[in-house]
């Protein structure tokens, strides 16, 4: 085999079978949350690499629900949706940070460049849902990691709503910068109850 040829093979491999396989967890890990109520984790009780939280994001398609890992290490995101460790968690004032792969690895995050203002960011743990919606984006070096700040972005400021970080590299196929998509807490939910069908609506 040609040096070529093999790396033509790896490049496959890369873009598909990760994707394969990283779906499949996926799945496996929602279906074990949603059917057995003693696999969820409390959120202040993580681990580095446990699954605590469902995330759904309708604008990215009715069917689009993913674990949320805790941690960004390689081998989180390698599982699918990391959160940034010290960052707050769902539903807490602060800047609850996530962060997820745009290609391979099931790309979690490949639509994030098509997320509008008032798109909801749905995250299900074990006791609530937590619905948030975009409120922009912006494009910055992978070093501006002042996005993960209580505020993002403003250093010397006292969080006083709960906010939501999505981060992924940006553009497609390349890692030379970061998409950053910003949001806020709209409402949240007791689990036993559910969430609002509405909540899930694709607008515009």
């Amino acid at each position: 085999m040609t040096a070529g040829a093999f790396l033509l093979l790896f490049v496959a491999w890369q873009l598909w079978w990760t994707d394969v396989v990283a779906e499949a967890e996926a799945g496996r890990v929602v279906t074990q949350l949603q059917g057995n109520p003693n696999a969820w984790v409390q959120p202040d009780q993580v681990q580095l690499g446990d699954a605590f939280a469902i995330v759904r994001i309708p604008r990215f398609g009715a069917d689009f629900a993913r674990p949320l890992y805790e941690g960004t290490t390689r081998d989180v995101l390698q599982r699918g949706i990391g959160h940034y460790d010290g960052t707050q968690l769902p539903g807490g004032v602060g800047n609850f940070a996530m962060a997820g792969h745009r290609t391979t690895y099931g790309k979690p995050f490949n639509q994030i460049d098509k997320l509008k203002v008032g798109d909801v960011v749905l995250i299900e743990t074990k006791d609530a849902y937590f619905v948030y919606r975009v409120t922009g984006h912006e494009v910055v070096p992978p070093t501006q990691t002042s996005v993960l700040l209580p505020v993002p972005d403003q250093p010397d400021a006292t969080p006083t709503v709960a906010a939501l970080t999505l981060t992924s590299c940006h553009p497609e196929f390349s890692a030379r910068e970061r998409f950053i998509a910003f949001g806020k807490l709209d409402a949240t939910y007791p689990r036993s109850k559910g969430v609002p069908a509405s909540m899930l609506e694709v607008q515009g």
